[in-house]
C-alpha cells in the first residue's frame, strides 16, 4: 500500500511538471528548445494572438476550453456553450510531425482512462461506504496535496490571491461544487452509466438557462437538436432497469450546477482581476480547494462524523478491508483531479469539431466501460435511448460551432 502510494505520488509529481510547462511556456519557447515544426496554437496561445496575453487571460480561455468535457466529476470550470469553446479551442494540428500527431493522441488516451478509472473507483468507493457526500468532499481534498506538492516544490508557481480575488472566484467554485456533488451523489444512487445517459441532457439546461439569464438566443436547428437529447434520455429512463429518482434528480441538478457556473464565469470574471499566476492549472487547483471548503461543512451536516464511523464499520463487517476502501477512496480522488489536468492539454491541441466528437465518444467509452466493469443489466430501449440522447448532444454541439 506504502509503495503503491510513493510511486502515486511520484506520477502526480511528474505530470503537474509537464501540465506546468504546457500550460505556460510560450509556443515559441517550445519549438526553439525542440527544434521541431511549429506545434499547434493552444487555446491559451489564441487569446495571446488577439493581444490578450495575461495569465488572467489564459486561464479564462481554460474556462472555454474545458466546457463540454464535464463528466461526475466536476470537473474543472465548465463552459457549457460551445460557442465559447469554438472561440478558444485551437486549430486542428496540421500533421506535419509524427510527434505531434503521437502526443495529441497520447493525451487522448489518458483522459479517456484517467476519466473511465475515475468513474469506477468512485462507484466501488460508493458501493463499500455509500456516503456520497462525504466521498465528495474527500474526492476535492485529495487534489490539495497535488496541488501544494506542486506549489512547494517550485514545479508551478504559487497563485496570489487577494480577498477581491476570492470573492470573484467563490460563485464560480460553488458552480463547480454543485456540478461535483450531484455526480456523486446519482452515482451512489444508480447505475454509473444511467448518471451519464442523463449527463447527455446538459445542453438542455444550459440552453434554457443562457435564453433566460443571458438572454442568448441560438438557431432554430440549434434548439431542434435538443429534441433528440430530451427523447433519449426520455427513452432510456423508461425501461432503465438501475431508475431511481434520486439519481435521476441528482444528475440533473449537477446539469443545473454545470450551466450555472457557465454563466457565473461569464458574468464575474469576464474582465476582473483573479489574482497572478492564475494559469489554467493554478485557476483549477485554487477553485477545487474552495470547493472543498464549502463542501466540508455541507458534508459533515448532512452525514455526521457517527454516520461516517458507523458507515465504515459496516464495510469492514461485510468484508471490505481497510486497504480496499483507501485504495478506492484515494484512487477515485487521484484519477478525478488527474483527468482534469489532462483534460486541458487535450482539449487545447484540436479544433471544435473534433472536441465535440471526441467529448461525445468519451461518454460512449465511460457508459460502455462502466457496463462492462459492473456488469450492469441494460435494456435494448435504453440502448436506444442512450444512442439516441449522445447523438442529440453530438449534432448541438456541432450546431453551436457552426453557428
Amino acid at each position: 500500500m506504502a509503495g503503491s502510494l510513493v510511486r502515486s505520488s511520484r506520477l502526480l509529481a511528474c505530470f503537474g511538471a509537464l501540465s506546468t510547462v504546457s500550460a505556460f511556456a510560450s509556443p515559441a519557447t517550445v519549438r526553439q528548445a525542440a527544434r521541431v515544426p511549429p506545434a499547434p496554437v493552444s487555446a491559451f496561445a489564441t487569446l495571446s494572438t488577439a493581444g490578450f496575453t495575461s495569465p488572467k487571460a489564459h486561464a479564462h480561455a481554460a474556462l472555454r476550453a474545458h466546457a463540454v468535457m464535464q463528466t461526475p466529476e466536476v470537473a474543472a470550470p465548465e463552459v457549457v456553450d460551445t460557442t465559447d469553446v469554438a472561440d478558444a479551442a485551437a486549430p486542428e494540428p496540421d500533421g506535419s510531425t509524427l510527434s505531434s500527431t503521437l502526443k495529441t493522441g497520447g493525451l487522448f488516451a489518458l483522459w479517456y482512462l484517467f476519466n473511465i478509472a475515475n468513474q469506477i473507483y468512485n462507484k466501488k468507493a460508493l458501493n463499500a461506504l455509500p456516503i456520497p457526500y462525504s466521498m465528495a468532499a474527500f474526492q476535492l481534498f485529495v487534489g490539495i496535496p497535488y496541488c501544494l506538492l506542486l506549489w512547494g516544490s517550485g514545479l508551478r508557481k504559487w497563485p496570489k490571491l487577494s480577498a477581491a480575488n476570492v470573492k470573484t472566484l467563490v460563485p464560480v467554485s460553488l458552480g463547480h461544487l454543485g456540478t461535483h456533488l450531484g455526480a456523486v451523489v446519482s452515482l451512489s444512487a444508480g447505475a454509473v452509466s444511467f448518471t451519464h445517459i442523463v449527463k447527455a441532457s446538459e445542453p438542455v439546461v444550459s440552453a434554457i438557462l443562457s435564453g433566460v439569464l443571458l438572454g442568448n438566443v441560438y438557431s432554430t436547428l440549434t434548439y431542434l437538436t435538443l429534441l433528440p437529447i430530451v427523447g433519449g434520455v426520455a427513452l432510456a429512463s423508461l425501461k432503465e432497469l438501475s431508475f431511481t429518482w434520486l439519481g435521476f434528480t441528482a444528475a440533473m441538478f449537477s446539469n443545473l450546477s454545470s450551466a450555472l457556473r457557465a454563466i457565473l464565469a461569464k458574468k464575474t470574471m469576464d474582465g476582473k482581476d483573479i489574482g497572478q499566476n492564475m494559469g489554467p492549472a493554478n485557476l483549477f487547483g485554487v477553485l477545487t480547494v474552495l470547493a472543498f471548503v464549502a463542501c466540508l461543512p455541507i458534508s459533515l451536516a448532512v452525514e455526521s462524523p457517527a454516520t461516517i464511523a458507523a458507515t465504515i464499520k459496516s464495510a469492514l463487517a461485510a468484508g471490505n478491508t481497510p486497504a480496499y476502501l483507501a485504495k478506492c477512496s484515494l484512487l477515485s480522488g487521484f484519477f478525478f483531479y488527474l483527468y482534469n489536468e489532462v483534460a486541458f492539454l487535450a482539449l487545447s491541441r484540436v479544433n471544435p469539431v473534433t472536441h465535440a466528437v471526441a467529448n461525445t465518444m468519451k461518454r460512449v467509452v465511460i457508459i460502455a466501460a462502466s457496463v462492462i466493469a459492473f456488469k450492469t443489466p441494460i435494456s435494448a430501449m435504453g440502448v436506444a435511448g442512450s444512442g439516441i440522447a449522445l447523438g442529440g448532444t453530438l449534432l448541438y454541439s456541432l450546431s453551436r460551432i457552426s453557428r
